[in-house]
């Protein structure tokens, strides 16, 4: 398994999500998205972005204008559609559920770590036979 692979495939599955959360505050410039995003290390290229912006647009998820800027050009500001919202909301649900299940998968393993028989080393099937019999 190439681990780094595995990150970034990890990170792209949950950058729409983000994305759509960081937008449901509000009126954003496309920059500020990507100062949040970098910042969390969720996302670090550019190139990246605009084309799931647009994607995301033309699938009725958000939409923009455009706002004029005293230091230079306009500005395209997204907004969340009605659609967009709906879609955030059951992607919360969607995000919660997972990441309930994912917690209680890593516990269990935690939990399996620890020592029960006394000593470093996790208890054996053997262990285990041992300690029911001995009860």
């Amino acid at each position: 398994m190439n681990i780094e692979n595995a990150q970034v495939q990890m990170r792209k599955g949950i950058l729409e999500f983000c994305i759509l959360h960081i937008i449901s505050r509000g009126e954003i410039y496309a920059s500020d998205m990507l100062d949040e995003l970098t910042s969390a290390r969720i996302m670090v290229v550019e190139g990246t972005l605009y084309p799931l912006l647009t994607r995301l647009k033309n699938a009725g998820l958000l939409d923009y204008k455009w706002v004029e800027s005293t230091s230079g050009p306009p500005r395209k500001y997204y907004i969340l559609t009605d659609l967009g919202r709906n879609s955030l909301e059951a992607l919360t649900e969607t995000w919660q559920e997972l990441a309930e299940s994912v917690n209680h998968i890593i516990g269990r393993t935690e939990q399996h770590k620890k020592p029960t028989n006394g000593t470093d080393a996790p208890m054996t099937m053997t262990d285990q036979s041992s300690s029911s019999t001995n009860a």
